[in-house]
């Protein structure tokens, strides 16, 4: 949201307060609290007529500072509000005769006590400052609106990265972002997972308290600041200083929540009916048949929408006409080794057998005349459910616990972004504008946790759409409704690497897209980056995606990579633990883990998985790809080819290939089994071992819980490569020779 017109003038519509001079503190031994004149104070009563703001400095956890700026402190704060995990310090306040200083752990607020101006500093060096027009009450005049702003200053070559789900330009700079979930797929500025979180390549992130409609002005009102501005008297922000782009985000994720680990079987291939396709009994067991003719493993089979019956969504209730004997097929598929899927969102049709029984005892979002709110838009006459009603989410919890008990393993949790904010009421009061986003917060979190109480700990995953903060706790999320083009398949990885910069540390997206029906071509490209992502999904709108239905080669590259995957599931799950236990994503941003490297501060179109592979989609018809390597000898996984970085470099690559480098030094545990996901990584383990590995090289194997199975420590000496081990099973070393090419 824009508020002046130019850097000098206001738009005509605004009344704006400035901070302009602090007039006053007080301290306590846990909080700093300034009172900013809107004016410059020359005397006594020189405020008289005139707004203040008050700002308040707290340190919800070492390394981060909160700063509460309100107008009128009068105002009732309905929610909802982010369920954070603090772990409050006694913070350092002291004072010169020029400043107030307010210390949590290395970071720092510098306040002047004269011209208003706030700096902020990480472990003693500048991060950013909120000085000249920048803290603000604004109020419109034309719609009675009351608004609140800041805007942080930003450094020369200073970028900014994140704000959730965003199939925009990676690198922030010059966007304007509204956080208001939307389900506009995925070539506009919507997105269906907005997070008020945004990090930059100086060491910091700031996160806005407020689940409501903050809008992101990212050097684009002023190019030298990132403005973020919400409707209401009191705006809240935190600034975490993490020093490295892993170590925001380990104290982001400490703050709002880290991932759970997914179950391992989750990191198989999934196939799906699709949605609007027609299908049955019949059609399922043709599919699954199909890929086991070809030797293509698959994890987990999901039943999209039309399980249930048409109209009747969300009913939970399978279709009697398509599926008579539900438990029966099953039990026929479980036989096989496959998890289950199965679609379902928060709003209820008219024709469903729960509509009736919801209306009655009020489980539905509610008009503020006390009617049920409802929509044609979807499905005709459809009501939502009142997530902040316990009682209906027992309600809506009790269906999903006899379709697990039926041998449903997980629920594709669609939707939850088209959320009504005029004219409604929820059942414990919220605030509608705030609760728009939050929804898919307490949406995602009722299911998973439903299924976390039924199948227990380490075995609940959704495949979920919407999300905002906190919504990584409940994984796994993908990008949305995408196109068959190779430009959808670049605006999907956009979009992975801004969530991965959120804290969202698993994520997937529709092989060859959503939309449409991909080529042969897209189809074969995108299979070899989606298989090469943390989960693997192969869905689409109106047409099947077998891969047979392509063309013969389809399935020899969705197969070499999904065994492949399974292969590297030693190094992948111990990636996810990561994630789980640290807060960093699998998917990884080239500037995430290469923050020293300039030029990694702008690669969007590659990117690594985990800490040690490099990936690089091709995405073009010719098959040529460019991607960036920093320094080092890098490996071709799929080759052994040596390649020198510190460069860009251009290649073509057949359908069965891909860049997939191996960064020097590094050790990649992989398992013997290519058939599944989940099995004993320790038997069998092949440890590969390219270039020169500096020093000691621990490699840690996880069991199927989590849990450390077993510990290898490389050593490299005289060309020899060392290993110590706990572990009594046998495995063998492979050691990948390095030569220029």
């Amino acid at each position: 949201m824009k508020f002046t017109d130019g850097y000098w003038m206001t738009r005509p519509e605004y009344e704006m307060h400035f901070a302009v001079q602090c007039c006053g503190a007080s301290a306590t031994p846990n909080a700093l609290r300034l009172l900013c004149a809107s004016v410059p104070v020359h005397g006594r009563g020189a405020m008289l007529n005139h707004a203040a703001l008050t700002v308040t400095f707290t340190a919800p956890m070492e390394d981060v500072i909160r700063v509460t700026v309100e107008h009128w402190r009068g105002v009732a704060d309905k929610g909802p509000h982010f369920e954070l995990t603090e772990a409050p310090v006694t913070p350092e306040i002291t004072e010169t005769d020029a400043e107030y200083i307010f210390r949590s752990g290395k970071a720092a607020a510098i306040v002047s006590k004269g011209d208003w101006k706030v700096r902020y500093t990480g472990d003693g060096q500048p991060l950013t400052a909120s000085g000249y027009h920048a803290m603000a009450h604004a109020f419109n005049r034309e719609n009675g609106r009351d608004y609140m702003i800041d805007s942080l200053d930003l450094d020369v070559g200073e970028r900014v990265y994140g704000l959730g789900e965003r199939f925009t330009a990676y690198v922030k700079n010059g966007q304007s972002v509204d956080i208001w979930n939307g389900d506009g797929g995925t070539a506009s500025e919507l997105a269906y997972k907005n997070v008020p979180f945004y990090t930059t390549n100086r060491g910091y992130g700031v996160l806005v308290e407020n689940s409501g409609d903050v809008s992101f002005e990212v050097a684009s009102e002023k190019v030298e600041r990132v403005q973020f501005s919400l409707q209401g008297q009191k705006l809240v922000y935190d600034v975490i200083f993490g020093g490295t782009p892993k170590g925001i985000l380990e104290r982001y994720t400490a703050l709002t929540g880290r991932p759970a680990l997914p179950p391992a079987w989750s990191f198989g291939l999934w196939l799906s009916t699709s949605f609007t396709t027609s299908y049955d009994e019949q059609t399922v067991t043709s599919f699954i048949d199909g890929m086991a003719k070809r030797d293509i493993p698959l994890s987990v089979f999901h039943f999209d929408c039309f399980w249930m019956k048409e109209n009747h969504l969300t009913d939970l209730e399978w279709d009697p006409e398509v599926f008579p004997d539900p438990e029966g097929l099953l039990r026929k598929l479980k036989a096989r080794g496959l998890r289950i899927c199965c679609w379902l969102n928060p709003y209820i049709a008219q024709e469903s057998c729960m509509f009736d029984e919801g209306v009655e005892k009020g489980y539905f979002i509610m008009k503020e005349n006390g009617d049920v709110w409802q929509t044609d838009m979807w499905q005709p006459g459809m009501a939502i459910l009142d997530v902040t009603n316990p009682a209906a989410r027992e309600w809506y919890a009790a269906k999903l616990r006899r379709l697990l008990a039926m041998g449903v393993d997980a629920f594709k949790t669609d939707f939850g972004e088209r959320i009504p904010v005029r004219g409604v009421k929820y059942y414990d009061g919220s605030d509608p504008l705030r609760m728009h986003n939050y929804y898919s917060y307490l949406y995602n979190k009722l299911v998973f946790e439903t299924i976390e109480q039924v199948r227990g700990r380490g075995e609940a995953v959704v495949f979920a759409r919407s999300a905002t903060v906190g919504g990584q706790k409940f994984p796994v999320h993908w990008n949305g409704d995408s196109s068959a083009s190779f430009m959808s398949m670049a605006e999907t990885l956009r979009s992975g690497l801004s969530i991965s910069h959120s804290g969202f540390g698993f994520w997937s997206h529709d092989i060859a897209g959503f939309e449409q029906t991909a080529t042969a071509d897209v189809y074969k490209r995108w299979a070899a980056f989606g298989l090469l992502s943390s989960h693997s999904r192969l869905h689409g709108s109106s047409s099947y995606r077998v891969p047979w239905l392509f063309d013969e080669e389809a399935n020899a590259v969705v197969k070499k990579f999904a065994r492949l995957k399974n292969r590297l599931m030693p190094y992948l799950y111990a990636a996810a633990v990561e994630a789980h236990e640290q807060g960093v994503p699998m998917l990884r941003p080239m500037q995430l883990e290469f923050p020293e490297d300039i030029a990694c501060e702008v690669c969007d179109t590659q990117y690594m998985l985990g800490g040690s592979l490099l990936v690089a989609p091709v995405m073009h018809t010719d098959g040529h790809v460019d991607y960036y390597l920093p320094e080092g000898a890098w490996t071709s996984l799929l080759t052994d080819g040596v390649v020198r970085g510190g460069g860009w470099r251009r290649e073509t690559h057949d359908y069965l290939s891909l860049p997939l480098m191996v960064r020097p030094g590094s050790v990649i545990p992989m398992g013997r089994c290519e058939e599944k996901p989940d099995y004993d990584y320790t038997d069998g383990l092949e440890l590969h071992v390219f270039g020169q590995p500096e020093g000691e090289v621990t490699v840690k194997v996880p069991d199927l819980k989590g849990d450390t199975a077993a510990t290898y420590v490389v050593r490299m000496a005289d060309g020899q490569v060392r290993v110590s081990t706990d572990s009594e099973k046998p495995y063998s070393v492979i050691l990948h020779q390095q030569e220029n090419k």
